[in-house]
């Protein structure tokens, strides 16, 4: 049996990962355990980016990637997706079409599977294919429209008006795409866009969001649980965590709106405060550590920073004058202080999602773009609910966090909130034992032929 995995970004890849390794570590046939099914043999490729998590993972890729100038937001900007033409787009993307097909022609004659995940992009991609298709939807959830109660008020009449015509924040033709003999299962990121899919007869599967796996790590405490809340204003010491989202140049400018959020919440506060900095790998410690220097964090005495911003190590922390505040920065650390964390003050997508899983409030407030823009915040806010508080300016943090930390009945109802619309771990695992059921017990080998599945019988 062969899988062929495509996505389309950083998060994407990420969600990508998790089940596909949890497809390696399915229980193998073996005496005790004959009905078992063997792994799939698996390959893949990016759409988006180079796909590092992929290959430090050990998973061969099929064909070309390159990084774009947009780092895969043209949907937000019409000048990145200028960008991303004048970088080779277009090449790529032909290139990247024919790979699939040449992969999908060299599989015909066995079980094959493409398993697509993020958008409408790795989802054509495997339709013409022409193989048998499953699609995991990262981008798009009914909560942007709707929650359990009805249609979510819009700020103008205009705004999603076609999708609300159509009874579905997946397109007509997305629809499509899942409707068609050959996509034998989809799997949705939340209960409620699966039900909305089910009733469009579509092979939808409620089986939980991958994003949320991350609540497995070993050892990672969770200090916000329920039986505490009542008493998180009177805390010694809060722990607030700092998203600024992964991509440079962006992260950037993101990082100095947080210190400034940061600066408020201290002097409304008059409390100890802990910030933890969860780091993508990809960021520059170095202009963090100046930006941190420039908005008068210090280096506090014994620790790895020594008396310069300019090397900086994997974590390392600073203090604020005689309040008695430290942040701590770390690279690679974010499932562990997501678990630690208070609460957050974000400027994430990914990230800020998960971080809402595990039934913590965030402040959010928008950044220059291309990801965390005004719009983008604003649907952020409809996709996650009451777990998200979206402020106008890094001077109005403080204010709105003393709210929440006074409000236990709020951080309560913000807990339920979260755990409903971003659901249990484990859902990597239940994906890969649904793939596999599907790829062992219901696909035959089969041939390509105008984006048809025509089963091959043996005589």
């Amino acid at each position: 049996m062969r899988l062929l995995c495509l996505s389309n970004g950083h998060g994407e890849d990420g969600i990508a990962l998790r089940i596909l390794q949890a497809l390696q570590n399915l229980p193998q046939p073996s005496p005790p355990n004959p009905t078992a099914q063997t792994p799939p043999t698996i390959e893949v490729l990016p759409i988006v980016g180079e796909g590092h998590a992929y290959t430090q993972a050990g998973f061969p890729l099929i064909g070309k990637v390159q990084q774009m100038p947009s780092g895969g937001f043209i949907y937000m900007d019409g000048k990145q997706l200028a960008r991303d033409i004048q970088g080779g787009l277009l090449k790529l993307t032909l290139e990247q079409i024919r790979s699939v097909q040449r992969w999908a022609k060299a599989n015909r004659g066995e079980p094959a599977l493409v398993l697509a995940v993020g958008d409408i992009v790795p989802m054509l991609f495997a339709w013409m294919s022409g193989l048998p298709f499953a699609f995991i939807g990262t981008a798009k959830s009914e909560y942007y429209l709707r929650d359990e109660t009805g249609w979510l008020p819009r700020k103008s009449w205009w705004d999603d008006r076609f999708a609300i015509a159509t009874g579905s924040v997946y397109y007509p033709w997305e629809r499509w795409l899942m409707a068609r003999p050959n996509c034998v299962a989809v799997f949705p990121r939340d209960r409620l866009t699966a039900e909305t899919l089910q009733r469009f007869g579509i092979r939808a599967y409620d089986l939980g969001n991958p994003m949320m796996d991350l609540r497995e790590k070993p050892n990672a405490p969770e200090s916000l649980v329920a039986d505490d809340r009542e008493t998180l204003k009177d805390r010694e010491t809060l722990k607030i965590l700092l998203l600024p989202g992964s991509r440079a140049p962006e992260a950037y400018a993101n990082w100095e709106l947080l210190l400034s959020a940061a600066n408020d919440v201290m002097a409304k506060l008059g409390r100890s405060i802990t910030f933890l900095a969860a780091i993508a790998p990809s960021l520059e410690r170095q202009i963090l550590g100046q930006t941190l220097q420039q908005a008068r964090w210090q280096a506090i005495e014994d620790d790895t920073l020594g008396d310069t911003f300019d090397t900086l190590g994997d974590t390392f922390t600073v203090g604020w004058g005689e309040t008695q505040s430290t942040l701590k920065l770390s690279v690679g650390k974010f499932a562990e202080y997501a678990q630690r964390a208070d609460c957050a003050i974000a400027l994430a997508g990914t990230a800020t999602e998960q971080f809402v899983g595990l039934g913590k409030p965030v402040i959010t407030l928008p950044g220059a773009g291309p990801q965390f823009t005004p719009a983008f915040a604003e649907a952020q806010t409809r996709l996650l609910g009451g777990s998200v508080q979206c402020v106008a300016h890094p001077q109005q943090v403080g204010d709105a966090l003393y709210r929440l930390l006074n409000n236990p009945d709020g951080l309560r109802t913000i807990a339920e909130n979260g755990r409903r619309r971003m659901g249990e771990p484990g859902a990597a695992q239940r994906i890969a034992r649904k793939l596999v059921e599907v790829l062992g017990g219901g696909l035959a080998p089969c041939t390509t032929i105008k984006h048809r599945t025509i089963e091959r019988t043996s005589s």
